[in-house]
């Protein structure tokens, strides 16, 4: 990452953003299978009518995104912000196409530049303040609520998430157990429930390539035991699931990628555990 301390600042919302650069960071990650650098950039630019972008002339923070793999085929590359349009098996085909709404939303440009075997380079324009961020008081430290621990299941296709999540998990004292599929998480909320150590949750990935998903798996979980506490998760907000889960019978939700508070506050509300006075 190189990124300056007096870069300057941007208004945006946090959780788009977030999600926006997430979405671009996970197509990097795929398409470096094998491993390999990401290289993140970030600087101040002043533009003018002259940059082609369609954006009013002014000062703007430019993020890049530049990975080392196997680059986008030219057939695909005026496609690749199209809703639905995928390459991957089991891909919904709306991150990149969300990214670039927020980006737009937020009155900025992306722009793309691929070369089939060398790599791909997302670069975003954002408006700025003209300004550095003034210096961040300290982060109100996080409140961990009382509870009486317990196991909590981890569902996801990536060994990065569950790696994340687990590690969560286990500082705010929870027990974790992780699996890749949604039939591994029904035989393994069968098990624990049959031998008497039911988990408290279950955090469940929305789509699984190759394998069931958290939809399709939380109405077979439901059928073990309707009072199941069902947490879906997934990277595209946007998602139905996500923005109505309890029409799909899911007690909450929680939008990769994670972080610590947002985990806390949807266990604490799923499980109804409050503070003490």
């Amino acid at each position: 990452m190189e990124i300056s301390d007096s870069l300057h600042a941007i208004e945006a919302d946090d959780g788009q953003i977030s999600q926006a650069f997430g979405n671009i960071i996970l197509n990097a990650l795929q398409a470096m299978p094998d491993g390999g650098t990401l290289k993140i950039r970030a600087e101040d630019v002043m533009l003018d009518e002259s940059c082609g972008f369609a954006l009013p002339p002014g000062e703007y923070a430019k993020i890049s995104f530049s990975d080392h793999g196997c680059g986008i085929p030219d057939e695909n590359r005026k496609k690749i912000f199209d809703p639905y349009f995928t390459t991957k098996k089991g891909g919904t085909g709306l991150g990149l196409s969300s990214t670039y709404s927020i980006i737009k939303k937020h009155g900025g440009y992306i722009e793309l530049h691929s070369l089939t075997g060398s790599g791909t380079t997302f670069t975003c324009y954002l408006p700025s303040t003209g300004k550095a961020i003034p210096e961040c008081k300290d982060a109100e430290p996080l409140v961990i609520l009382d509870h009486q621990g317990g196991s909590v299941l981890v569902m996801d296709d990536e060994e990065m998430i569950r790696d994340i999540t687990g590690a969560i998990l286990d500082y705010l004292g929870y027990q974790v157990t992780t699996c890749v599929t949604g039939e591994e998480a029904i035989e393994l909320y069968k098990a624990a429930r049959e031998s008497g150590t039911p988990f408290l949750a279950v955090i469940m990935d929305l789509t699984i390539q190759g394998g069931m998903g958290g939809k399709e798996a939380a109405q077979h979980i439901l059928e073990i035991d309707p009072g199941a506490r069902l947490i879906v998760s997934s990277g595209y907000s946007v998602d139905p699931v996500m923005s109505e889960y309890g029409k799909f019978g899911f007690s909450g939700a929680v939008v990769k990628p994670y972080e610590t508070t947002e985990i806390a506050r949807v266990l604490n509300a799923v499980l109804k555990i409050s503070s003490k006075d």
